[in-house]
């Protein structure tokens, strides 16, 4: 994605929609299951390999598809077939890589490929009939049942061949000719009663062109029969290929007909190949302009132009604008056309066509990566397009949802009357499809995740699904172990419903303003996060907070650093975080806090010379056992700890965590957190992650280590990466109210302490710096502590230097090698450095809101919900003395 259009998707949303709700028209586009209203039957495994996969993006055959090797197509699909497969972006890598997962597990490549079909159409016609499956089995492959199309071509040429051969000289030509037309008659009708059958499809296109006259020449017709009967039968020669003038047009009347004068009150429709084919179509007589007068002859059967009817894509669209009875296919162009020419023909379509009119197909066919590639591109193409026409002002985000569904889904869904629903099989139904052949299951990919999961793990007694909430309290439900395994294992949903009001909530379970006891979100487990522990017993798996349609909720803090991700992966630039776990541990009083007014419940450990990086705090037994047990429980829970050290304040310590792609750092950092919680109140400690609970000792942070690279290899750009904090530095004052979320996080906003300093600044190794350079595009950031929502923190941290990059922000500060606090107005002025950082969370929250942009890439809605929610928390904390504080948020962190 271009800057601008990433520009356009983050800012400019377009009139009237909003950030949430562009990602709720990405989320339909990615997510809509896919009625396949025209595909062909796949090879069998065994022989698959005696056809070249070179075809797959080109319809040239011969020795002109040696040439395809350097179209625009064929190098589009080598970079998306090699991302999938996970090998080199060379071709030689990608035919390898295919070969090898055939020979694998063919049904599982083949599912991954058709991943996300609800049903296929197919038109089982083609040539090499017994190298492909029968259309039945392809029904393992998708969501629901497949249904077949039947070739009208290829039911006359059969019967015509029976004639032939079974033909002798005493039988009159004009009888026999009588005979084949009703035999193909009883066949048609035959088709229209049988329920497997959902249309019609003529290839007349390729046979003798699409002008089909209004009236047949029945005269013709017989004459050609019978030049038909008479060379064949004389010949050991199987007739198959039905290319006369005259006949063909009369198969094709008589189809639609039959269908016309059928009784059902549904017509099943007839399909055209238009336009694109391969060098044996006639490219003058494939513009379905030829078939207005058969359109005008029959309007009450329904007619599909296939294949856009490209290069002619307007007249295609065109008819199915003026004829009720026409409808656009705008398949096979995914993946044979290059992306440019795609995004083309869907603006061209919508010029004049109604979206009610077009629905969408993959023309795949022997290869399951045909199938792969079309649905990757579509969704792709669709996205650039659709959400353009939103930005512009075209249409509003409600009515492109309906057009996505409708071109995916509902049109063919209506057309050929299959009666699927689309709230009971895609975007809002968490049951997935499984498919069973004989004693192999295919499940889909949660069942996979879990069941690789709990290989060689004893059962645990629950399952704890967690979620953050804006206070950045830990929240959890938890589900006991069985009905867990059984509703995964049974394609069962196991999202809960937890009241909207969740997002609403301060830590005494009170709702802020705005907020009611009304509504529901489902909390969606992400099985990626996945992890044993945080206790003996205990599984956890992190939620998503979901509308009741599948959609995100906006308001989700797992959802906004998800959606910084997503937003950052389509500019072509991918992060790791590393996490410093600072943490204090304290003795408890053993009095209860109501009989010791004003009295601390929790107090500092003695401190027996601990310091910085001191090594005989590890002859405590307690403590060394309790650090060990940390790291063995991380270690279990697939988590490896970098170093664990002192920290300066008695009980202080630091355990560093490796770097990780975002929401894995994340959820990595809070299951450290709980391993942590859980392994000090077992060894008889209170953790805490309070910033700074004792003004005579150190401060306690949560610093971050980041680094960025891009798709095109320049991460390490030093150009890229100082745009990137750039725009970090540039919103800094408003991301600290995610970064410093709570008002007593600015007790530790101090100068000259090794906690960041107080001004807006970087520097290389410097730790008075809130950025701290350390290599290239790695660099730490100071100004953040444990009492933040880290989902809601980085997504701001990630969206804040994307920024930089779209904007090409320039890093107009100096490298800060000093203590800025040191350093007079005149050396600060020279190094750009003229901002302090917010003094208190009120202050930050106002820099938060004042900040236009950055309120755009994140949202409205979730600027204005946070800000009310940390506004509450703070005026509940006013109320307390310093020393209630204290306690209350050492109970809480």
């Amino acid at each position: 994605m271009s800057t601008t259009a990433l520009y356009s998707r983050l800012v400019h949303a377009g009139d009237g929609a909003t950030e949430e709700q562009m990602e709720r028209v990405v989320q339909t586009i990615h997510e809509t299951p896919i009625i396949d209203n025209h595909a062909h039957p796949l090879l069998k495994p065994d022989v698959i390999g005696r056809h070249p996969l070179l075809s797959i993006v080109s319809e040239a055959h011969g020795d002109a598809i040696h040439a395809s090797v350097t179209a625009l197509p064929h190098q589009r699909a080598i970079q998306q077939l090699s991302t999938v497969l996970g090998c080199n972006a060379t071709w030689e890598s990608v035919v390898a890589a295919v070969d090898e997962r055939r020979r694998d597990d063919y049904d599982a490549w083949v599912s991954k490929c058709l991943s996300g079909l609800q049903t296929i159409l197919l038109d089982d016609g083609l040539n090499n009939e017994n190298d492909v499956f029968d259309f039945s089995r392809h029904d393992s492959f998708t969501r629901t049942k497949c249904h077949r199309i039947v070739r009208i071509e290829a039911v006359a040429a059969e019967i015509i061949n029976r004639h032939c051969v079974a033909f002798d000289d005493f039988q009159p030509l004009d009888n026999v000719f009588d005979n084949m037309l009703e035999e193909f008659d009883t066949h048609i009708k035959q088709a229209l009663s049988d329920p497997n059958v959902v249309g019609f499809k003529s290839v007349i296109c390729y046979r003798t062109g699409l002008d089909v006259p209004r009236v047949v020449n029945i005269a013709a017709a017989r004459k050609m029969f019978s030049d038909i009967i008479v060379s064949y039968s004389a010949s050991s020669n199987r007739f198959h290929r039905l290319q006369h003038v005259g006949l063909n047009e009369l198969f094709v009347h008589r189809a639609a007909v039959h269908i016309r004068d059928s009784s059902d009150k549904h017509k099943k429709p007839i399909q055209f190949h238009t336009g694109l084919g391969d060098n044996d179509i006639t490219l003058t007589k494939s513009s379905p302009a030829h078939l207005q007068e058969f359109i005008r002859t029959y309007p009450t059967v329904p007619i599909v132009l296939l294949h856009s009817g490209y290069p002619y894509v307007r007249d295609t669209a065109y008819l199915a604008t003026v004829y009720a009875n026409v409808y656009a296919d705008i398949g096979e162009v995914f993946p044979v056309v290059g992306r440019h020419g795609q995004e083309a023909i869907i603006r061209e379509t919508f010029e004049l066509c109604p979206w009610s009119k077009v629905m969408w197909s993959t023309d795949g066919h022997w290869f399951p990566e045909t199938y792969l590639l079309a649905i990757l591109q579509v969704r792709e193409v669709l996205e650039t397009v659709i959400c353009d026409f939103v930005r512009n002002g075209q249409i509003t985000w409600q009515s492109a949802i309906q057009l996505v569904q409708a071109i995916l889904f509902g049109n063919a869904n209506t057309v050929y009357n299959l009666g699927l629903s689309l709230s009971g099989s895609g975007i809002a139904d968490v049951e997935k499809h499984v498919v069973s052949k004989g004693s192999k299951v295919f499940r889909p990919p949660d069942c996979d995740v879990w069941s690789a999961f709990m290989r060689d793990k004893p059962e645990p007694d629950f399952v704890r699904v967690s979620w953050l909430d804006y206070t950045a309290l830990p929240r959890m439900r938890m589900i006991p172990f069985r009905r867990f395994d059984r509703l995964v294992r049974a394609n069962k949903p196991v999202d809960i419903g937890i009241t909207a009001a969740a997002l609403g909530l301060l830590q005494s379970d009170t709702t802020v303003p705005g907020v009611t006891a009304t509504g529901e979100y489902r909390l969606h487990p992400d099985f990626s996060s996945l992890k044993v522990g945080p206790i003996e017993g205990h599984f956890n798996i992190n939620g998503e907070f979901r509308e009741k349609d599948g959609s995100r909720v906006a308001l989700c803090p797992r959802a906004q650093l998800i959606r910084a991700i997503e937003v950052s992966a389509a500019e072509g630039i991918t992060h790791l975080l590393g996490f410093e776990i600072e943490f204090l541990l304290l003795q408890r009083t053993g009095v209860p806090k109501d009989a010791l007014p004003g009295g601390p419940v929790f107090q500092m450990l003695p401190n027996d010379g601990h310091a910085w990086s001191t090594s005989r705090f590890y002859n405590d037994p307690a403590l060394a056992t309790f650090l060990r047990d940390i790291v063995k429980d991380l270690d279990s829970a697939g988590i490896e700890a970098e170093q664990v050290h002192a920290e300066s304040a008695p009980g202080q310590f630091e355990l560093v965590m490796p770097a990780k792609p975002p929401l894995e750092a994340v959820d990595n950092l809070l299951h450290a957190r709980e391993i942590i919680a859980h392994r000090a109140t077992e060894a008889g400690f209170k953790f805490t992650l309070h910033p700074k609970p004792f003004p005579q000792a150190c401060g306690t942070a949560s610093h971050v280590h980041m680094s960025i690279s891009s798709t095109n290899g320049d991460g390490d750009d030093e150009a890229i990466y100082e745009q990137f904090y750039a725009g970090i530095l540039g919103h800094l004052p408003a991301i600290m109210a995610f970064t410093y979320s709570n008002p007593v996080s600015y007790k530790r906003l101090v100068d000259s302490a090794w906690a960041g300093g107080r001004w807006v600044t970087w520097g290389t190794q410097n730790r008075e710096a809130p950025l701290r350079k350390v290599d290239g595009s790695h660099w730490e950031m100071k100004c953040l502590d444990g009492l933040a929502n880290p989902f809601m923190a980085m997504a701001a941290v990630l969206l804040a230097g994307l920024s930089g990059i779209v904007y090409k922000k320039e890093l107009t500060w100096g490298d800060c090698k000093e203590d800025p606090a040191r350093l007079t107005p005149a050396q600060r002025q020279e190094l750009g450095i003229s901002e302090m950082l917010p003094a208190n969370l009120d202050n930050a929250l106002t820099a938060l809101e004042g900040d236009e942009e950055l309120v755009r890439l994140i949202g409205r809605d979730v600027v204005e919900r946070y800000a009310t929610v940390k506004r509450a928390e703070a005026a509940a904390l006013g109320s307390l003395t310093e020393s209630e504080q204290r306690e209350r948020i050492i109970e809480q962190y």
